[in-house]
């Protein structure tokens, strides 16, 4: 007989020796193994562990079709990035630079201030208010003018007012820049026309927009819808309005600055309150004539993302705990209140105790395949002398590998070394107590 027949012989009796079997237990549990049935026949013999293995991690989710060559959105709450596409190269940012002209119109200036107008802002190019050199304006009036049409020449009035010189201002709003720890953003006008080394990135002017958006009275200007105002001396009438179409496309919309050159295309930077979630979307390089919609939907776009796909969520209801290098189970450590004691050799105490200086990150947006993870790492044996508030480790908050915040662990006393000055202090203490 030939090995092929041998071998349909042998899964015929297995057949037929199963099959009473098959009819009365439709799935045959073997010890290693589950056998698998369809219909009724059997197909193949699975590893029992197979099907818990099979379970899916959740894909990660782009945003798609955006027409924007830099785009950022951004968690408002605690400037955590969620997106970005070339969010990190430095790009002209037209007049999108106005958010910061009037963070530090807001953070340097009185609103009732009175803006003399000179030759070098009337003479601006467009886009104008058109006002004219030797008029006096109020600031609080002209701020509108600033945000809400984005007119040039009001910019460099401010400026001069404000910094003494357009070098001045520009020199103030680097200083702030570099306040708020960007280090790719640099501004050589108060109203974005284009310059050689003007320019930011679409993470870092979502940061900025971040800031801005937490002050009331930049709110209060950026969402008027029109404003009417007079020249002081020879009562010129003006009336502004809000040029920024984004307000009305979204429930929760509240801003923030359109902008467009012909270096930096059309450029704008949206954001939104809505429930648990506040976004900024920045979007640089958005399209040139005639495609200037093309900002609306992609802010809509990155917006939705957002709304969708983030929930505001507690970093210990999702973290993966690691102490040491060691796994450990949800609840078993506290990083924020947990006393940690190490062992102390050569001194007057055989332990010290110490624990994290920081607190737990406040809820944060996180998408279902995001990972957040807690690592606490301290040394596990200590030398004395041991000073209090040492450091002798660290608790660091990471979200899919990248780490989020981090505090240091220290000690809470300090545990003196055993010398011969210690040990002569120790018997005249007692023996003047009376011990000895």
């Amino acid at each position: 007989m030939g090995q092929l027949q041998k071998k349909k012989l042998l899964g015929l009796c297995l057949f037929c020796a199963l099959w009473p079997l098959i009819l009365k237990d439709p799935c045959i549990v073997k010890a290693e193994g589950k056998l698998t049935l369809s219909g009724g026949w059997l197909l193949c013999v699975t590893d029992a562990g197979e099907e818990e293995n099979n379970v899916k991690e959740p894909e990660k989710i782009q945003p798609q079709g955006l027409y924007s060559y830099a785009s950022c959105l951004l968690d408002g709450e605690n400037d955590r990035v969620l997106f970005e596409k070339h969010g990190n190269e430095p790009l002209p940012m037209a007049s999108t630079t106005k958010i910061m002209t009037l963070i530090v119109i807001l953070e340097h200036a009185s609103m009732d201030d009175v803006v003399t107008v000179s030759k070098n802002a009337a003479a601006q190019p467009d886009v104008q208010l058109n006002i004219r050199s030797g008029e006096q304006y109020r600031l609080g009036d002209l701020v509108y003018s600033l945000m809400l049409e984005s007119h040039n020449d009001v910019a460099v009035a401010l400026a001069e007012h404000v910094g003494g010189s357009v070098e001045g201002f520009c020199a103030l709003m680097n200083a702030k820049a570099a306040a708020m720890g960007l280090v790719d953003t640099c501004f050589e006008t108060p109203n974005g026309l284009d310059a050689d080394n003007h320019h930011t990135t679409a993470v870092e002017l979502s940061k900025i927009a971040s800031y801005a958006i937490k002050n009331p009275e930049f709110i209060k200007i950026t969402n008027t819808s029109s404003y009417q105002f007079n020249e002081l001396t020879t009562n010129r009438s003006f009336t502004v309005t809000n040029k920024n179409r984004f307000l009305y496309m979204m429930d929760g919309a509240i801003g923030v600055k359109t902008g467009f050159t012909g270096k930096a295309g059309y450029c704008f930077v949206g954001a939104l309150k809505r429930g648990e979630h506040t976004l900024i979307a920045t979007m640089l390089a958005c399209g040139w004539p005639p495609n200037k919609n093309y900002k609306w939907s992609d802010t809509k776009k990155l917006m939705e993302y957002g709304l969708n796909h983030f929930r505001r969520t507690s970093f210990l209801e999702r973290a993966e705990f690691f102490v040491n290098g060691e796994e450990v189970l949800s609840g078993e450590f506290d990083p924020e209140n947990e006393k940690i004691t190490i062992p102390v050799t050569g001194g007057v105490a055989d332990s010290v105790a110490a624990a994290s200086e920081g607190l737990l990150p406040k809820p944060l947006l996180l998408a279902e395949w995001e990972q957040p993870c807690i690592e606490v790492s301290y040394r596990t044996q200590l030398t004395a002398p041991v000073g209090e508030g040492e450091v002798v480790g660290s608790v660091t908050y990471l979200i899919d590998g990248e780490e989020y915040a981090s505090c240091f662990i220290r000690t809470l006393e300090e545990v003196p070394k055993i010398d011969f000055w210690y040990c002569l202090r120790f018997v005249i203490s007692r023996w003047n107590g009376g011990a000895l």
